[in-house]
């Protein structure tokens, strides 16, 4: 994943943050592609002003997120191949994350070599490996508990030439205690006390008009998006006692299944008020005729979409922030 568009997906509250999130959640299920002033209303209805949210569709276009096309007077802004295929994985991450799993015992080693001279390839490859939910033990050596990325491993290593990167299998031994390095390698304390936020934020929320429910849904969406890389998403046995994933995964599902409906809708219309007064007038036109009863003498001259998500994305950030990795995953030793 472009490590750009992983940073938007799971940053501070910014307008270009917001609009993966909508993007993810309302275009990339439908056509793929919506008119620049049905985004840009959206992210107004999420408070962000005017302004801001040209200069984050212009930025995206720009750096390749986007691809805009104009029809007349206006601008259809679509997603491009790169930018669909993220959102497309990121929903897949999204809305599997937080469900019980079974664990044999395995875990991925990495050993990270970089020389001294290339500090700054270091940092780039320490980054990606805490997105992916790797926990430094210090001394270049990370650990998960998923086996099943170790695919990932492999771009990592021919993107970074500098770098030399090694992986193994291996299971806990008996000299030790485990949760002494699972305190270590990751801050669960912090991911914890954002679940509590997310609960707090969300479980009483009850809006009671379709812009309020479009607001809500995709505020959820784009908080809940960020856990998949703030949480390693390590096994029951290893978290401590009462860990509020659980209790969050099912507040986010039951929100989202209830708000579904009608924020697409929102969405929708607004999409429907930015098309082309032409193009509406011909529709509406041909609905009508469609809706015409049919004559039985000719007249004279004539013969005769499924619920999906996320970047996760998907990664809204709304008004209120929501604390950024680096908070919560260790920093690695140098």
């Amino acid at each position: 994943m472009n490590d750009q568009l992983r940073r938007r997906s799971v940053g501070a509250p910014a307008a270009r943050s917001a609009l993966l999130t909508v993007l993810g959640e309302y275009v990339l299920p439908t056509s793929g592609s919506a008119w620049q002033e049905t985004l840009i209303s959206a992210l107004g209805r999420l408070d962000y002003t005017p302004q801001a949210a040209r200069q984050a569709l212009a930025r995206s276009i720009a750096d390749g997120w986007l691809h805009a096309e104009r029809r007349g007077r206006r601008s259809r802004v679509l997603l491009t191949p790169g930018t669909a295929t993220m959102l497309t994985s990121g929903a897949e991450r999204i809305y599997s994350f937080g469900r019980s799993r079974a664990w044999d015992g395995q875990w991925l080693l990495v050993v990270l070599r970089v020389p001294e001279q290339s500090r700054h390839v270091r940092h780039r490859i320490r980054s990606q490996l805490a997105w992916a939910g790797f926990g430094s033990l210090g001394g270049g050596v990370y650990v998960s508990p998923h086996v099943e990325r170790e695919a990932e491993l492999r771009t990592l290593a021919d993107d970074n030439s500098a770098a030399e990167v090694q992986s193994f299998h291996a299971r806990f031994g008996e000299v030790g205690r485990l949760e002494g390095i699972v305190g270590n390698a990751w801050d669960l304390d912090g991911v914890a006390q954002i679940y509590h936020q997310f609960i707090a934020r969300f479980q009483r929320l009850r809006p009671k008009t379709p812009e309020a429910v479009f607001q809500a849904q995709t505020h959820l969406v784009h908080a809940w998006r960020k856990f998949p890389f703030l949480d390693p998403d390590l096994p029951e046995t290893m978290l401590p006692r009462s860990w509020p994933r659980s209790r969050a995964q099912q507040l986010f599902e039951t929100k989202h299944e209830a708000w579904y409906a009608a924020a697409r809708d929102y969405f929708t219309s607004l999409d429907s008020v930015a098309e082309p007064a032409r193009a509406r007038r011909l529709r509406g036109g041909v609905t009508a005729a469609a809706s015409r009863p049919r004559r039985t003498t000719p007249a004279a001259g004539f013969s005769r979409h499924p619920k999906t998500s996320l970047g996760g994305g998907p990664e809204s950030s709304g008004p209120r922030p929501i604390a950024h990795v680096d908070a919560v995953v260790r920093s690695p030793s140098p």
